[in-house]
């Protein structure tokens, strides 16, 4: 009996040992923490199918407006990579001494009225004669991003200042927590006007764009790249250099995007 004894207890050492090795070994599969603007949803989607399809790596991307994952990574969040939507929230990175290494100016976009495409109204270019306000009724709001802190807002109310609607207006705007939230409710036909990206306009079935706003109502929308872990990996390292590339900037390109070497 106490051979087999013995031999049952080293199994089970064995099996207790071999368990967590292999739960270890799993964990350590190669990943990459991107944490990207939400207006990149569907581009950005596109881009890690391809690059995964040739690399032996997980993307993991985080989407939300540029400020809240700043504000994320700040605290500590586990990003590797970080695409705002505006160079403002970078630049707070770096005030907060979060390390930022590698960055880049990647991409660029435009601001654009959308409206559902069920919608009467007709296409009219803002701060050209037409007002954005004499195409609301009177308990109708405008829907665009937070004014005080995602990009997309602070694009919108930089334009609709330049224009001269932002004292008509800015007490009747529907505000979202980022530029996909605001085009939710123009989607949902729970307002009748929005202000976002051109690529999100583009993205969406149940919008179409009334206008693109003047380039130089509002600065350049502008989408800084970063590498925000002060100790990356190769293969973050290896994405960061593939995003940069002809082959992500071409798929961006194919979602409205215009690479800013470009410009």
């Amino acid at each position: 009996m106490l051979p087999s004894i013995r031999n049952t207890s080293l199994c089970l050492l064995v099996l207790a040992v071999s368990v967590p090795l292999c739960a270890q070994a799993a964990d350590t599969h190669t990943k990459v923490q991107l944490y990207a603007a939400a207006s990149m949803t569907d581009a950005m989607d596109a881009a890690i199918q391809s690059y995964e399809a040739d690399h032996d790596v997980d993307i993991v991307p985080v989407y939300a407006s540029s400020s809240t994952l700043a504000r994320q990574i700040a605290s500590g969040a586990p990003a590797d990579v970080y695409i705002s939507a505006n160079e403002q929230w970078m630049d707070w990175l770096a005030e907060q001494k979060v390390p930022i290494s590698q960055r880049v100016d990647l991409l660029r976009n435009r601001l654009v009225l959308i409206a559902p495409t069920t919608s009467d109204i007709d296409g009219f270019t803002p701060g050209d004669g037409t007002t954005i306000v004499s195409r609301l009724g009177d308990d109708q709001r405008l829907s665009v991003g937070e004014t005080s802190h995602v990009p997309a807002g602070i694009y919108a109310r930089q334009a609709l200042q330049s224009i001269g609607e932002w004292d008509a207006l800015q007490s009747r705007l529907a505000s979202g927590d980022n530029v996909r939230a605001a085009m939710a409710l123009v989607e949902r036909n729970e307002t009748p006007l929005g202000i976002v990206y051109q690529t999100d306009a583009e993205a969406s079935e149940r919008v179409k764009q009334i206008g693109v706003f003047p380039d130089d109502s509002h600065d350049p929308i502008t989408y800084p790249l970063a590498v925000v872990n002060p100790t990356p990996s190769d293969a973050t390292e290896a994405f960061r250099r593939w995003l940069t590339g002809d082959d992500a900037l071409a798929i961006f390109a194919r979602y409205g995007f215009t690479p800013v070497e470009s410009d």
